[in-house]
C-alpha cells in the first residue's frame, strides 16, 4: 500500500484563513497557496497507509475527549533565528491546543512521535523566505487580530503535488464530518 504524509491541524476559519494565506503567499512564500492557514497539532508525519484507519479511530477518540474553547489570534512572532519562521501568535487557547498536540501524539496511539522543536501553538504566516520579506510579514501583520470558537480539528494528506487537503474534520464530543463533506480546493478551507 506504501506510505502517506499526513497532519493535523486546527483550520483557521474564513474570513481569516484566506486573508491570512494571500498574506503569506504575498510576502513570496511559494509554498503559501498549498498549505491551508493553520494551527498544528500533529506536524508532517509519514505513516503507512494502511495505518489510517487506525489514526481516524484514534482522532475521534481525541475529539470526543475535546471540548470547544475560545482561539485568539493577536500580533506577530518568529523563531529565527533557530528557523526560518514568522508567525501570528495565539493570545487564547495555546493551553487547549498544547493538551490537543500532546493527546494526538500519545505514545500509546498510532502517531507516537518526538518534536524537532518544544510544542509552541502559532500560526505560520512567513516561511523559508528572504530576510527581508520576513521581516515584512513580522511588521506588516503586527497589529492582526482575528478570535472564533474553535469546534474540532482536521487530518490532512500531502499530495505528491505538495498540496494539502483535508481527509476528514473531527468536531470536539465525538462527532465526525463525513469525508465527501470535507472539500478542499486549491489548498485553501471551505467556509463554514
Amino acid at each position: 500500500m506504501g506510505t502517506v504524509t499526513i497532519g493535523v491541524s486546527i483550520a483557521v476559519p474564513e474570513p481569516h484563513g484566506s486573508l491570512l494565506q494571500e498574506r503569506r503567499a504575498g510576502f513570496g512564500d511559494a509554498a503559501a497557496h498549498g498549505i491551508p492557514t493553520h494551527v498544528t497539532l500533529l506536524p508532517p508525519t509519514e505513516v503507512d497507509s494502511a495505518a489510517l484507519p487506525a489514526i481516524e479511530a484514534h482522532l475521534v477518540e481525541v475529539a470526543a475527549a475535546g471540548r470547544p474553547f475560545p482561539l485568539r489570534l493577536s500580533g506577530t512572532g518568529t523563531f529565527r533565528p533557530v528557523s526560518p519562521v514568522v508567525f501570528v501568535q495565539i493570545a487564547e487557547g495555546a493551553e487547549a491546543c498544547t493538551w490537543l498536540q500532546k493527546q494526538v501524539r500519545d505514545a500509546s496511539g498510532p502517531v507516537a512521535r518526538e518534536l524537532q522543536f518544544p510544542y509552541h501553538p502559532h500560526v505560520t504566516v512567513a516561511h523559508s523566505i528572504t530576510e527581508e520579506a520576513m521581516d515584512r510579514a513580522y511588521a506588516e501583520l503586527a497589529d492582526y487580530e482575528a478570535d472564533w470558537p474553535c469546534t474540532g480539528f482536521a487530518l490532512y494528506e500531502q499530495g505528491a503535488d505538495a498540496v494539502w487537503r483535508k481527509l476528514r474534520e473531527f468536531t470536539f464530543g465525538g462527532t465526525v464530518v463525513p469525508p465527501q463533506a470535507a472539500h478542499v480546493e486549491r489548498g485553501t478551507l471551505p467556509t463554514r
